[in-house]
C-alpha cells in the first residue's frame, strides 16, 4: 500500500496566511528605514556641498550665487571645479535649494524639501536645512 506524502490544501493555506501576517508586520518597518536612509543621504550630500562652498569662499572671498558656480565660474581666483560632477539632486530627485546670503542673515542656506518637494511636512516630507 502506497502512502501519499505531502501537504493538504488546508495546510498550505495556513502557511500562506501566517507568512502574509508576518510580512504585514515587517514591511512597514523596512519601508520606514528606506525613508530615514534617504534623509541621511541628503544630509551627507549637503555636508559635502558645504565643504565645496567653503572651499569656493576661501578662493573667491564670497559664496557663489548659485550651486552651478561650483563647477564653472569666471570669477577671479576661481580654482575649481569644486565638485567632481554636476551638482547632485536630493535623494528624491529634486534640486537642492541654495540661497546666499540665507534668509535669516546666515552666510548661506542649503535645503531639501523632502519627499514631497514642498515646503513643510513631517516624517519623509520634512524639510532638511543646512546652514
Amino acid at each position: 500500500m502506497l502512502k501519499n506524502r505531502g501537504f493538504t490544501l488546508i495546510e498550505l493555506l495556513i502557511v500562506i496566511v501566517i507568512l502574509g501576517l508576518l510580512m504585514s508586520l515587517v514591511a512597514p518597518k523596512m519601508f520606514s528605514k528606506v525613508g530615514s536612509s534617504k534623509q541621511k543621504t541628503a544630509l551627507a550630500q549637503m555636508q559635502m556641498l558645504q565643504t565645496s562652498l567653503d572651499t569656493f569662499r576661501l578662493d573667491i572671498g564670497d559664496y557663489p550665487n548659485t550651486l552651478s558656480e561650483l563647477r564653472a565660474s569666471e570669477k577671479p581666483n576661481w580654482d575649481g571645479p569644486y565638485i567632481p560632477k554636476n551638482v547632485p539632486n536630493d535623494p528624491w530627485g529634486s534640486p537642492y535649494v541654495y540661497q546666499s546670503p540665507g534668509p535669516n542673515g546666515e552666510e548661506f542656506t542649503l535645503m531639501s524639501y523632502g519627499k514631497d518637494g514642498n515646503v513643510g511636512g513631517k516624517d519623509e516630507n520634512e524639510d532638511l536645512v543646512h546652514q
